[in-house]
């Protein structure tokens, strides 16, 4: 039986500038009319807007009548300027229609103060479905989670996938010819947020500007004015810093340390607060690791991968030398994300496993990666950190060469396939 939503995708698939966000309009529909907020998060510009107006159509289409419908994008200062929540709330609720269901849109909804009592208003009136949007954590507030407890789910959107990349420049992934190791360049040296890869065709320059706008206000706006912080050279020291070491296990003292020796002291505690705000605002993801012998998290070292390897471009310039093994494990680790893992690294005297996954069906799967099996101790030290672990779980090695070759029942793939999911 074809289904509203089999309708759905042959109509995303006549629209190239949207086919890219249909995961995430399934997870919305699959929450449709539950009675809980939705809370759409993630980095700013990363698609959270485009993906409430397909939501909205998809409405639309399924039958939901337009008056039923009502959005706001708190972006735009009309919708707030001199205006309580409950002026907002009121002015929701003279719009609502009687005996149908209604469902509201706020985009951008951390821009009303004590947006929460907004959000908690409406999602207490009958006859409402509640969907937020906000580009920092401060949606998910200590205030905001306590106020709305066990009422909300969140969906985090990324930007761009490998696969979402490719089909946005109109390249067939089917042409089994294809470069991927060139296309995989362009991928993570210029951006993979939606509307950066739209200018491609306009030259590098115009994507560099537009990140660096992104930048200038998450880094600037969203953290160090809503943050106060007064030593913004230091601070921006610590996101270059952090950024050039992605896939590397950082510590807000070892950080701090090797800024003390380059001249600039600042205390493990101030360091700390400030990688709670970069991921707080989705710039990093922050992973702990896992003692793989004691079965259990430990609380120090982690490591850090960025949201969009494009904008090392920004915090690093031309010193941009982050290696490539490293980059190849940061777009890992945000599509293990994007499938729905709960991510640790995995840790024991022996050595370490790049990722130790818990499924949404709760199984447990492990994952090493290197860039090339160029040498018999390269070969070795990969398969090997697998093998040492003794369970029967699901074992990958991804790298990428074309030829590939299971050993000890680790299944050795290529990285390119497996981001596209054509292995």
């Amino acid at each position: 039986m074809i289904t509203s939503f089999d309708i759905f995708i042959v109509y995303l698939c006549t629209m190239k500038k949207y086919i890219n966000r249909i995961e995430y309009v399934g997870k919305l529909l699959s929450y449709k009319d539950k009675d809980l907020i939705k809370v759409v998060s993630g980095l700013r510009r990363s698609g959270k807007s485009t993906l409430l107006e397909l939501y909205r159509e998809q409405l639309i289409k399924i039958g939901v009548g337009k008056k039923q419908i009502h959005y706001l994008n708190f972006e735009l200062p009309e919708n707030f300027v001199n205006k309580n929540w409950d002026d907002i709330y009121f002015d929701i609720k003279k719009k609502l229609q009687a005996d149908k269901p209604n469902y509201v849109f706020l985009d951008e909804v951390q821009n009303i103060p004590l947006f929460e009592n907004l959000v908690d208003g409406l999602f207490a009136t009958e006859n409402i479905d509640v969907y937020i949007t906000g580009s920092n954590a401060f949606l998910l507030s200590s205030e905001l989670a306590t106020l709305l407890s066990g009422r909300y789910i969140e969906i985090s959107i990324l930007p761009f996938s490998f696969s979402e990349y490719l089909i946005a420049r109109d390249i067939d992934i089917s042409n089994k010819y294809l470069n991927y190791e060139s296309l995989f360049f362009d991928y993570v040296n210029e951006t993979t947020l939606p509307k950066g890869v739209e200018l491609r065709d306009e030259g590098y320059d115009k994507i560099y500007e537009y990140l660096e706008a992104i930048y200038k206000t998450i880094i600037e706006k969203d953290i160090a004015q809503r943050h106060k912080i007064t030593n913004k050279r230091a601070f921006e020291n610590i996101v270059k810093f952090v950024a050039s070491n992605v896939g590397s296990t950082l510590s807000p003292n070892n950080i701090s340390s090797i800024l003390k020796q380059h001249g600039q002291s600042i205390h493990h505690l101030t360091v700390e607060k400030y990688l709670d705000y970069l991921v707080s605002s989705f710039v990093f993801y922050k992973v702990n690791r896992f003692d793989l012998k004691g079965r259990k998290q430990l609380a120090t070292q982690e490591k850090y991968y960025l949201v969009d390897l494009g904008l090392l471009n920004i915090f690093m310039g031309k010193e941009r030398t982050t290696e490539r093994g490293h980059i190849l494990e940061n777009v890992v680790y945000l599509e293990l994300v994007r499938r729905g893992h709960k991510i640790w690294i995995g840790s024991s005297r022996n050595g370490e496993v790049d990722f130790v996954c818990k499924t949404k069906t709760g199984n447990i799967e492990y994952y090493q990666l290197a860039w090339q099996m160029n040498s018999e101790k390269t070969i070795e030290r990969e398969f090997g950190a697998l093998e040492k672990i003794n369970d029967n779980y699901p074992k990958t090695l991804l790298t990428t060469e074309g030829f590939v070759q299971n050993r000890s029942g680790i299944k050795h793939l290529n990285v390119f396939n497996w981001l596209l999911g054509t292995n």
